[in-house]
């Protein structure tokens, strides 16, 4: 599920600084679109963390009680998908202990299969997940 998040902009002589009022977070982009790629990033890292912490992310900010501090803030939407965010950035590793029969074992490791790669695989399947 999509969430939309505003922004305010505010451009410098040399770069756009961007904060995220709903997750108190700044960054900043090199241009318009690199800023709310940074935007974007910057919210999503702190999304997964929250939503790692068992916390429940916060509701959007109405664009229409938000205020330009300077004359040439821009206040713009940023939407993300948290759970493709996660996909796309959170490649860590995590060990499972798996329990299989013996003799399955045996086979599996006989026949040079990679049991990690096929668990992978058949999850993916059972959830749907393309990638």
């Amino acid at each position: 599920m999509k969430n939309v998040y505003p922004i305010i902009v505010t451009p410098t002589e040399s770069e756009f600084v961007v904060f995220v009022p709903d997750f108190n977070v700044g960054t900043q982009g090199f241009n318009l679109a690199d800023a709310i790629e940074m935007a974007r990033d910057a919210i999503g890292l702190v999304g997964i963390s929250i939503e790692d912490k068992g916390e429940v992310l916060p509701t959007s900010t109405d664009i229409s009680d938000l205020s330009k501090e300077n004359e040439g803030d821009i206040i713009a939407l940023v939407d993300i998908d948290f759970a493709e965010y996660r996909r796309k950035n959170d490649n860590r590793t995590v060990r499972r202990n798996v329990t299989l029969p013996s003799w399955l074992d045996y086979e599996a490791e006989k026949s040079g299969i990679n049991v990690s790669a096929v668990l992978q695989s058949a999850l993916k399947e059972k959830l749907n997940i393309a990638r």
